[in-house]
């Protein structure tokens, strides 16, 4: 009885109301340890890693840890709050925002959806000052009465730092949307879908893209990713956030891809006759073959290949390749169908092939900021 009673009050008594903290490395062996961790683990983003493995997977891992360290990020919050685009580290929408508010030289910091305020629009610089109202009394509803519907809704940013005392109000209206080709308000589209394996062009689909679902995120992101990087540029560091970067790297990929022997020759000036010659003397030849072969001088030359099938199966390829991942709705999938067309190892080699090989990147760039956009 002693004995059992001694054991049970050797027990180590357990703590409550400690505080976690995060392990954050303090060297690049540590550092490159955490992430190794975290892709043995299975938790590293597919859309930071791709297809790598093994160290080249964790040292894209590293890399994401140590930019967020640079900008006060905990490792884990660096790896749900960073992706990579066109090569280029940006920042979802709702990281943007924490990461000026961690560095403590916020003193202000709201952003959201508003319509008819005239609060905003005045602060933006969209409608008149109140010193401008005293002096033109009336000049504030007359420009008001002037702005669209969609001029007067839209999303909204203020912001002051705690440092300096410097304000900026940023908004981004439905015009501005529009304009920019984001804007969608119809409930139903046309697309392809997947239907028993097979991709189905169909109209009147439900529309999942995320400037229909969550319009009203999107417009406070976007407002808050202008106001955020002009007035906290030192907090940042020239992070963008992720719908834009998109945007940049589309802009990017927006350049000649026309092969080379397919675009028109530029004109030439007109080549001057050749002088005249004067005539040769004939002479006869006498020892000819006497096997009726030709000789080799005299070999017609064999035609060149046609190219023209080559060019209309690159082109069948390409349609194949943009239908199959428009339809995808993850990166998952958008893998398998990469690796099932195999472009990079298609044109590896041949005539025109890292243009063809630009051609497919740019498809699925285009593929995998659709899936972005409608995370």
């Amino acid at each position: 009885m002693d004995t059992q009673t001694q054991t049970k009050s050797s027990l180590p008594a357990l703590a409550g109301g400690g505080q976690v903290m995060a392990i954050v490395p303090q060297t690049f062996e540590e550092t490159f340890r955490i992430s190794r961790a975290v892709v043995s683990a299975g938790l590293a983003p597919s859309a930071l890693i791709g297809k790598k493995t093994g160290d080249d997977a964790a040292s894209a891992v590293a890399v994401a840890i140590m930019s967020g360290a640079e900008l006060g990020l905990k490792p884990m919050v660096s790896l749900r709050s960073f992706t990579v685009i066109n090569g280029k580290p940006a920042l979802y929408g709702d990281g943007l925002i924490n990461v000026v508010r961690q560095s403590g030289k916020a003193k202000l910091l709201n952003f959201g959806y508003a319509t008819y305020s005239r609060k905003m629009l005045r602060a933006a610089g969209v409608l008149p000052s109140d010193e401008d109202e005293k002096e033109f009394p009336g000049c504030t509803e007359e420009a008001f009465r002037a702005l669209s519907e969609d001029e007067r809704t839209g999303g909204f940013c203020e912001a002051e730092r705690l440092d300096t005392g410097e304000k900026k109000t940023v908004i981004f209206t439905v015009e501005d949307a529009k304009r920019a080709g984001l804007y969608q308000d119809n409930p139903l589209v046309d697309k392809y879908v997947w239907e028993n394996g097979s991709k189905i062009f169909k109209k009147d689909q439900p529309n999942d893209a995320p400037w229909y679902r969550f319009y009203k995120r999107m417009f406070g992101w976007r407002a808050a990713g202008y106001c955020l990087r002009e007035l906290f540029g030192d907090v940042l560091g020239g992070i963008r956030d992720e719908y834009e970067a998109r945007e940049i790297a589309d802009a990017d990929d927006m350049r000649d891809i026309t092969p080379r022997d397919e675009q028109p020759s530029k004109p030439k000036p007109p080549v001057p006759p050749k002088p005249p010659v004067d005539d040769a003397e004939v002479v006869e030849v006498t020892d000819q073959p006497t096997d009726g072969a030709l000789s080799d001088r005299q070999q017609p030359e064999e035609p060149e290949a046609p190219v023209e099938d080559e060019i209309i199966d690159d082109n069948d390829f390409f349609e194949k390749l943009e239908d199959a991942l428009a339809v995808v709705s993850d990166l998952a999938s958008l893998e398998e169908v990469w690796t099932e067309f195999d472009p990079m190892a298609r044109f590896d080699g041949k005539p025109q092939g890292e243009t063809n090989q630009a051609i497919a990147k740019a498809i699925r760039k285009r593929a995998e900021k659709r899936i972005g956009g409608a995370a």
